[in-house]
């Protein structure tokens, strides 16, 4: 009997190395953000991943407003970037933030359009006979909808050109209808018409940020990410330099 026991041992340890985890799997971040920061935040994530490949970073798109509404309820994000400073602010209220906002550039409004030349006419493109269609984020629950509305009756144009808009759900739909034909012109968020992809396409004309309301936008780590480092790490990151020059580069004005 006594001879088999080293087999015995031998095969007991290898069993043991086999069943035990010879890495982690990486700490999920789920992180709430306004759809203007799809270019910038996928970016920010591939440089904040090429150092970090313990965390996995998980994006959500949709309208600040929406977010705060689903986080209000306790959806289970860890971060949330807003295009609206009230809303993290109401969060904070209610006792679902970690910490203080932080935050991170001003949103900038422009015309957009596959067809025309904004920088030609200005806001003044939206009386054109060929815009049939302009395309705004829903003034309801998305920032950018809601400056869209403040600029167009600044210039005065909203009871003139209100038969002709079609809402998107958030600022992203509202540029890809303008991208896609659905609309002849879209205001839309600067740092979407700074992607390679609208650059390409299609021209835009800055609208001045005095005829709306700042898009003062923040951060903030909510509840959900107690004990979560990863979430920490990646609100940290955004707070260096380097995040800092690639939201600048995507049209992010100072805070």
């Amino acid at each position: 009997m006594s001879r088999f026991l080293p087999i015995l041992y031998c095969c007991l340890g290898l069993t043991l190395l086999s069943a035990s985890p010879t890495t982690r799997p990486p700490q999920e971040v789920l992180v709430a953000a306004a759809a203007d920061l799809k270019f910038a935040m996928d970016s920010l994530v591939k440089v904040f991943s090429a150092g970090s490949n313990d965390i996995s970073i998980k994006l959500v798109y949709g309208s600040s407003g929406n977010f705060y509404e689903q986080i209000s309820n306790d959806a289970p994000f860890d971060i949330f970037f807003s295009a609206d400073l009230g809303y993290p602010q109401k969060l904070e209220q209610q006792h679902k933030t970690l910490n203080s906002i932080k935050p991170y550039g001003t949103g900038q409004l422009v015309l957009w359009s596959k067809k025309l030349d904004p920088s030609k006419e200005g806001m003044n493109t939206l009386l054109l006979p060929s815009v049939t269609h302009i395309a705004i984020a829903n003034p309801a629950h998305a920032p950018y909808g809601q400056r869209a509305e403040e600029s167009l009756k600044h210039y005065q144009l909203y009871d003139k050109v209100r038969e002709k808009l079609v809402i998107g759900e958030n600022i992203s739909q509202a540029a890809q209808f303008a991208s896609t034909g659905a609309a002849d012109v879209g205001i839309i968020a600067f740092s979407l018409a700074l992607s390679p992809q609208l650059q390409k396409e299609g021209k835009y004309w800055l609208i001045p940020a005095a005829t709306h309301q700042p898009l003062k936008q923040g951060f903030v780590l909510l509840q959900h990410a107690k004990g979560n480092e990863g979430a920490k790490k990646f609100a940290a990151f955004i707070e260096s330099a380097r995040a800092k020059a690639i939201l600048k580069y995507f049209g992010f004005g100072d805070e």
